[in-house]
């Protein structure tokens, strides 16, 4: 699949209370679908935090593709952090991850300057955040039966 991702994606910054009920549904549908079924991983999704998470939404002609949540400082760290980031599997492969990470750390720095931002990415992913200014920290962990790593934004 070829799209022009600069001229065909809307990315829109919302907070939960401006998400639409409908919208809700698409982003907790597809999480589910990637995160639980795709990963076979069973764990709880709905976690509480998208209440107070600034969610970013991308969608191609009204349909969502990608997705990920901000935590603000004190949710899951003491840092910011970028989380449930996802691109549908017919999006992925044409640079649209590395986008949405882009946008997400644009957004935590604008949002909190002078923190680093911390994320717990899966391990086979981690060549992947390195390249967007990522930095392994630790040890790798069992989270939910998928091996993670912490990372920090350099």
């Amino acid at each position: 699949m070829t799209i022009n991702i600069k001229n065909s994606l809307d990315y829109q910054w919302l907070n939960f209370s401006e998400l639409s009920k409908e919208l809700v549904y698409e982003i907790l549908s597809l999480r589910q679908n990637i995160f639980i079924v795709e990963q076979e991983c069973w764990y709880q999704d709905a976690d509480g935090k998208d209440l107070e998470a600034l969610h970013l939404t991308v969608k191609i002609d009204d349909s969502l593709v990608g997705y990920l949540r901000v935590l603000e400082p004190g949710t899951s760290y003491s840092e910011p952090s970028l989380g449930r980031i996802l691109v549908r599997k017919d999006y992925r492969g044409i640079g649209l991850g590395k986008e949405i990470i882009k946008k997400g750390k644009e957004k935590c720095y604008q949002l909190f300057p002078d923190n680093l931002i911390k994320i717990s990415a899966q391990i086979h992913l981690q060549e992947f955040y390195e390249s967007l200014g990522f930095k392994r920290q630790g040890e790798p962990y069992d989270e939910d039966g998928i091996l993670h790593i912490e990372m920090l934004s350099t």
